[in-house]
């Protein structure tokens, strides 16, 4: 039995950061939304797995009517409890303290300094002042603050513009930090998690994915039983990984449907074929629907819009094929957590960040049980699992690809013409990233490819023309937007600062190479406050 560390989500855009971190320190946990119910806490808790629960931040304010707070029973438990943000809010406010509006307001980076020696705390600074004074550097996003401690707590940090920026009461391992541990940009963060989650929970580091590949097995196994299983696959990591580990568990039971909606890279229905049909010996079906999926997102400009319509065409292909295999009774995908987790929204006052064109249920016609072997595991932990699972490092550590496709990439109405112009130019781009050295070195001291050094790199088609000369004669063609950037976690990002050389020939191949292209931009916005992706 894993020990297991609950996150109570107040609807906070970072709040799946904070189950990667625990998992990073080996523990498992889970994320439930706070109007989650005492019921299901109380049970999640009875088996004696749960050994904590992190409250986490959120937009709301404790001191509006009707906003959201903390399951009573979580005070209950006896379990260590860590608030962060409006969770130590929460916290404060229903255990007795007091929240006020903040006539300062904290958005960015902070120091604060360590007071009491608490056990959380100790032995983690980033500096000591002249005096001897522990400072950490953290990073804040806060308007309210908390005024007055409850009953039992002491102050464990401050600065001048937030006197109580951390609390803790000790004898019921009650801590709470106004900042957010969880982001990057908190220097000690992942020494603060690992040590509420190891020292003062006491969570064994018990979670890693090569003893997870016999778990996950045995538990498809149980499942599905003799009967088969048709899965969607994508070409992309997390439907790989899940083709491969069902597979290993139940060989020619697992029929695999690569669908090609006319919106794949260039050359992929080949590579696909070739790993898995050939290399794994894994039988997989392919469908050439573009036809019908263009003809269906003819006309549509919404990226939600097209997203929920290549989703229902994917289940529309999927429900013909299963009718062609007579013991079909189970639909596998490669769901992963951080899809469940922002298409379900956050609570009654969360807001969905898009949805997923493989969340959501199953219509009641398809006839088939849904299997998503990996909706527990995020990004990092899929390729793990994909290297334990001997699946090839290049296709492990492939560059993430919507499951929409190049449906998201272009934008505005998705056309044959404009995904053929995109494939055409993102093959370009992807070719020089690999092809040029980047200035940073693994472990061994050599020069990895920009390909490597950034963490998602791809073309983005803008439906405007624009004025250009190519020898003496006037063009007026299209625009493309090179997109690549750096992020450990993906919830923010960096824009990647490419050498103007490898851009001005990424440029030049695609303006001579790609007739009806004949101007190149260079996406250089972060995230926050774009997206990774366009759509």
């Amino acid at each position: 039995m894993h020990s297991r560390i609950l996150i109570i989500d107040f609807g906070s855009q970072v709040t799946q950061l904070i189950a990667r971190r625990v998992r990073e320190a080996g523990v498992f946990s889970e994320v439930v939304p706070y109007d989650v119910g005492s019921d299901f806490i109380r049970d999640y808790a009875k088996d004696g797995s749960l050994k904590g629960v992190i409250l986490s931040g959120g937009q709301n304010s404790v001191t509006d009517d009707d906003t959201p707070r903390v399951p009573q029973i979580v005070f209950e438990l006896g379990v260590p409890v860590l608030g962060i943000c409006y969770g130590m809010q929460a916290m404060a406010d229903q255990l007795g303290g007091k929240v006020e509006n903040g006539k300062v307001r904290e958005f960015g980076y902070a120091e604060v300094r360590a007071r009491n020696h608490t056990r959380l705390l100790e032995g983690i600074a980033d500096f000591v002042t002249a005096d001897g004074a522990n400072m950490l550097k953290v990073w804040m996003s806060h308007g309210d603050k908390v005024t007055e401690i409850p009953p039992g707590f002491t102050v464990m940090l401050s600065n001048d513009s937030c006197p109580i920026a951390g609390m803790a009461d000790e004898s019921r391992k009650f801590y709470a930090l106004q900042f957010h541990p969880e982001v990057t940009h908190t220097v000690q963060g992942k020494a603060i998690i690992n040590r509420f989650v190891h020292d003062i929970c006491g969570a064994k580091a018990d979670w890693n994915m090569p003893d997870y590949v016999s778990e996950a097995i045995e538990a498809i196994r149980k499942k599905v039983g003799k009967d088969d299983v048709i899965l969607g696959l994508s070409g992309g990591v997390d439907s790989s990984v899940a083709a491969a580990l069902i597979h290993r568990a139940i060989g020619d039971q697992l029929t695999c449907v690569f669908v090609d909606h006319g919106l794949l890279r260039l050359n992929e229905g080949k590579m696909v074929m070739d790993m898995f049909a050939k290399n794994l010996g894994v039988k997989v079906i392919h469908v050439d629907a573009s036809e019908q999926f263009m003809g269906q997102l003819a006309g549509v400009t919404d990226p939600e819009e097209k997203r929920k319509i290549i989703g229902r065409e994917f289940v529309e292909v999927f429900q013909t094929e299963a009718g062609k295999i007579k013991n079909a009774k189970w639909l596998a995908q490669g769901t992963i957590y951080p899809d469940v987790i922002e298409s379900a929204g956050k609570g009654k006052k969360g807001q969905t960040i898009k949805s997923h064109h493989n969340v959501g249920g199953l219509p009641d016609t398809l006839n088939l049980q849904l299997l998503e072997p990996l909706r527990e595991l995020f990004k990092d932990e899929v390729r793990e699992l994909g290297l334990a699972l001997g699946l090839p490092r290049e296709m492990v550590y492939r560059h993430p690809f919507p499951g929409p496709g190049l449906g998201v990439r272009i934008l505005g109405e998705v056309k044959k013409q404009y995904a053929d112009l995109l494939r055409e130019a993102d093959a370009i781009f992807i070719e020089e990233l690999w092809n040029t050295p980047s200035d940073t070195v693994n472990d061994r001291g050599e020069a990895i490819s920009w390909y490597d050094a950034t963490s998602q790199a791809f073309a983005v088609f803008l439906p405007v023309k624009s004025v250009g000369v190519m020898g003496d004669g006037r063009t007026y063609e299209y625009v493309v937007a090179l997109r690549a950037v750096q992020t450990q976690d993906f919830m923010t990002a960096h824009w990647a600062h490419l050498p103007h050389e490898l851009l001005g020939r990424v440029s030049n191949r695609i303006i001579n190479e790609v007739r009806g292209i004949n101007r190149v931009v260079y996406d250089i916005s972060g995230k926050p406050p774009a997206t990774i992706e366009w759509e």
